[in-house]
């Protein structure tokens, strides 16, 4: 098996390096926002059921530009979306501290989930093309910048909620440093191959490959929603009452997924996308399982820790393949897997909990552990790897 030298020329290294900040704005400013959740929700006096039905606009706006987003890539480039998203995406987050009522905040969190995906699909879009120039995967280490960005928005954001500093003043700080960036590294982005508007329709339909690319994102990003929203709850079911290692489950999972990240491309390059993406499935899928067949609360972190070890390289090599696609411009066929995927990070959580209070939450993941190892089951066929799953094998 032939193994591409590890060392880039310069010129490819400082985009990759800016590519890259450009997945780092997407995680620190998310996770910003998330940090300060608790915050919003004082301010405005808001119940639970408020809270979540305000927390609707951000994945209501990102579905409605998913498709936009695609067809805008491929008309004007990923370099062009991607400074006037992140300037957008920005500039929204002081403006979610501004607003005179939760009606304006709730149209701003569609605007705020729009420009998010907007960063999101044009910079996979940069990382396929750099990827394809440098002629082995590197698109896991992009999205370990991603993880990167939230956790530092995260460890930010408890520190300045612990320190009373105002919404506004937060959100200002970070949307400051973000445009720094945006507008530093724009500048040597790749400029990308422009698709004129007459021969780019706004819809095309995806083919067998690009579903089946799309349903393998579902899997992993149900799995991936369903952990964020209820590892906690599972754990806390097993502990004392007040024990403080109630999120340790959460964070095992978020660690080993950073980590998965950075190591992902230096495996992916030695054993191949596809056999990765089954070693995924049963990784996560067992890992899952043993949680909760063994329920130790040690075992049960263990276990988690083993999810998000499954779950790391899955979605970059998602995209990576999509952007290979012969039918679609990258742009589009990103988009177009995106929007498949993202419906199982919004079908997940709700999904958990209805299964979860008809039998039980320990039942309701078993849901997990099936479409985890559904991954593995259809990495090996033929039809959803055609795309480019056979690199590196």
């Amino acid at each position: 098996m032939n193994i591409p030298a590890p060392t880039l020329p310069f010129s490819l290294f400082v985009k990759r390096f800016s590519i890259s900040a450009f997945f780092f704005i997407l995680g620190i400013v998310f996770a910003t926002w998330a940090s300060r959740i608790p915050s919003v929700k004082a301010q405005w006096h808001l119940s639970d059921g408020e809270l979540g039905t305000l927390l609707l606009g951000m994945p209501v706006g990102s579905l409605l530009v998913l498709p936009l987003a695609g067809w805008l890539t491929a008309r004007f480039g990923s370099r062009t979306i991607l400074i006037i998203a992140g300037i957008m995406y920005s500039l929204t987050l002081p403006a979610l501290a501004l607003l005179p009522n939760t009606w304006t905040l709730g149209l701003s969190l569609m605007l705020f989930g729009a420009g998010g995906d907007l960063i999101n699909i044009a910079a996979n879009d940069q990382a396929v093309e750099l990827e394809k120039r440098c002629g082995r995967s590197i698109m896991s280490s992009f999205h370990a910048l991603f993880s990167v960005g939230g956790m530092v928005g995260a460890a930010v954001g408890g520190l300045m909620y612990q320190q009373n500093v105002s919404l506004l003043a937060h959100f200002a700080g970070i949307a400051a440093f973000t445009m720094l960036i945006s507008v530093g590294f724009y500048r040597f982005l790749l400029a990308t191959a422009l698709h004129e508007s007459k021969h780019t329709p706004l819809f095309v339909r995806p083919d067998r490959a690009i579903l089946g690319l799309g349903v393998i994102g579902f899997c992993v990003m149900l799995g991936e929603g369903s952990m964020a929203d209820w590892s906690s709850v599972y754990l806390t079911g097993l502990l004392p009452e007040g024990s403080p290692w109630t999120t340790a489950g959460y964070t095992a999972f978020s660690l080993a997924m950073a980590a998965g990240r950075f190591g992902g491309d230096w495996i992916t390059n030695r054993l191949g996308s596809r056999r990765i993406l089954i070693v995924s499935g049963l990784l996560s899928g067992s890992g899952l399982l043993l949680a909760l067949l063994v329920q130790q609360p040690i075992v049960v972190i263990v276990g988690f820790a083993c999810v998000g070890l499954g779950f790391a390289t899955v979605v970059p090599l998602v995209y990576s393949a999509a952007g290979q696609s012969g039918v679609m411009s990258p742009g589009m066929a990103i988009a177009a897997v995106s929007t498949v995927s993202y419906l199982g990070f919004l079908a997940g959580p709700p999904l958990i909990g209805w299964l979860s209070e008809a039998f039980s939450l320990r039942w309701a993941l078993l849901w997990v552990v099936a479409l985890s190892f559904m991954i593995s089951i259809l990495a090996r066929r033929k039809p959803v790897s055609m795309v480019s799953m056979e690199n590196g094998e």
